[in-house]
């Protein structure tokens, strides 16, 4: 007696998760009602502006590049966003009795249910009508839709099974957060791009495209053109380039399955000699101050390394305080000035510190019976916090300085870098101490429920303030710049910057520590409502 079929029951199992995942809470049927439409209706648009580019000379290259960045969307997704598909871990079958291959049929299957597939086909349709002209071109177009979604689809899976250890641990877990440092180096690098193309004209993109037109699932789009234009040739072969694809990746797919299936998972167990060197090593803390200070340091500086969370917003920051000001003087539209970007970024890290203690806060709490030791608390926080700041601001100013080439501007550039960095240290504190609140370990939110107008008025509050509190070192670096020997006395806003920023730190510092010391209770119960 055969066995029953199980890909009808994967792909209600796939509906049925979707459909109790929306049951949980409203806001989550909310926001998935939401993200749906918002997804849907970007896909129209993108169908119809495809259609539309129907005809133009460039065509063919804009939509092998599309397919190809979507085809890369496709392979990183299951990296980043290791939760947002239940089924992508096919560790949950492990004591069911299912073969590789009737398991790797319906697994993909089932991944045709969903927003993204159903956009990938909008985008692949459009692709295919933009660029096919005769009835043998529809033809083929019509497989080359159906190749490069399973290719796409079996990419991910692929990737998933491959990596699936790692995507459920800890390690995996950093891997995850950091998902918000890819979203913005790749909004740059867009941004960059399409001012590039403005100036340039899409006949930039043909070089990149007569390489990308090879490489599955970009190929199956390229076969559509090449049979447009008669070459039958090279789109037999592109087509069995994206065939070949699909069978290597479903091949490998089905290896990684077994291997899971059969072997114990040791992914998270430190080995001996890494677990002895992790006790051993004293690495930094050898260098730090004694006492409270040395200590709290430590601490902020370990959270930096090893809190998923800290972790992402401390990368983030630093890439995003680097890209700004050297893309916008690689362009040659930046000035010295976007160096400040840096010291604003990194000083946003200063607000809600005991926010990212979350309920571990309590032991912190236990060491702070008086104002001095709510000081000695912050101010070993903010020297943490300068400890990375101050080295790197100065890079991004001088990095900034030598692409454009505008040294005469160095002094005053880092002089309001580090007023800057003073004030959102002295506005960080005391926003702390203020308007706590709390960070979910788990998941993607940075904020508890129902302390979202918190974590605004924190943040932006103690940004505004922050500008504020810089007006007269701006006012001083205007004045020297319009007077007419200014520029002699340009280099005193290094000295002068420095040294504002400095006093407005220590004051920040001893206004927020009486305040920290009589709100511990409040405080405690805010950070730990996560």
């Amino acid at each position: 007696m055969s066995a029953p079929a199980i890909t009808p029951v994967f792909v209600r199992l796939k509906l049925s998760l979707l459909r109790n995942g929306l049951r949980q809470s409203g806001g989550r049927k909310a926001a998935y009602i939401t993200s749906a439409v918002f997804a849907l209706l970007f896909a129209a648009l993108q169908l119809i502006g495809l259609i539309a580019l129907r005809g133009h000379a460039h065509a063919e290259s804009v939509v092998v590049l599309a397919v190809a960045v979507l085809g890369l969307g496709w392979a990183v997704m299951p990296l980043f966003f290791p939760s947002g598909d239940e089924t992508l871990d096919p560790t949950r079958l492990v004591m069911l009795p299912l073969r590789p291959r009737p398991l790797v049929r319906a697994l993909l299957t089932a991944s045709l249910v969903g927003i993204g597939p159903l956009f990938t086909l909008c985008l692949l349709v459009g692709s295919v009508i933009a660029v096919a002209r005769g009835g043998a071109a529809f033809a083929v177009g019509a497989v080359a839709v159906v190749l490069a979604l399973l290719v796409c689809v079996a990419l991910a899976r692929a990737v998933a099974a491959a990596n699936v250890r790692l995507l459920t641990s800890r390690k995996g877990r950093d891997l995850a957060v950091l998902s918000g440092l890819v979203i913005a180096i790749g909004a740059q690098i867009v941004n960059f791009g399409a001012q590039r193309l403005g100036a340039s004209g899409l006949g930039e993109l043909d070089p990149a495209a007569g390489v990308l037109q090879w490489v599955p699932p970009a190929s199956a789009i390229g076969a559509v053109h090449a049979v447009s234009e008669g070459a039958y040739g090279p789109a037999a072969a592109q087509l069995a380039l994206s065939a070949g694809a699909l069978v290597a990746l479903l091949a490998l797919w089905s290896r990684h399955l077994t291997r899971l299936m059969t072997s114990p998972d040791g992914s998270t167990l430190p080995s001996a000699e890494s677990a002895a060197k992790e006790r051993s090593s004293t690495g930094l803390a050898r260098l730090l101050p004694a006492g409270r200070t040395g200590t709290v340091m430590d601490r902020s500086l370990r959270y930096v390394w090893r809190d998923p969370k800290t972790k992402a917003a401390w990368v983030t920051s630093l890439a995003i305080g680097l890209i700004v000001p050297v893309f916008n003087a690689w362009q040659g539209t930046g000035s010295v000035y976007f160096a400040c970007f840096a010291a604003g970024m990194l000083g946003i890290q200063m607000y809600n510190q005991f926010g990212q203690d979350t309920s571990a806060f309590w032991m912190v709490a236990m060491t702070i019976s008086s104002a001095r030791d709510a000081y000695v608390e912050l101010r070993a926080r903010a020297y943490a916090l300068l400890l990375i700041t101050l080295p790197y601001a100065t890079l991004v100013t001088v990095v900034t300085t030598a692409m454009l080439g505008d040294w005469r501007r160095l002094p005053e550039a880092l002089g309001l870098s580090f007023a800057l960095l003073g004030a959102m240290l002295a506005t960080g504190a005391w926003t702390s101490a203020r308007f706590p609140y709390s960070i979910p370990q788990e998941g993607y939110k940075n904020v508890a429920p129902g302390q979202t107008g918190l974590a605004w008025i924190s943040i932006f509050g103690g940004m505004m303030a922050a500008a504020l509190l810089c007006a007269p070192v701006i006012a001083l670096t205007i004045w020297l710049n319009v007077s007419a020997d200014g520029d002699d006395w340009t280099w005193l806003l290094l000295p002068a910057g420095t040294a504002y920023g400095a006093a407005l730190s220590a004051a920040g510092l001893k206004l927020a520590a009486p305040r920290t010391a009589r709100r511990l209770p409040e405080i405690l119960a805010a950070v730990s409502k996560g």
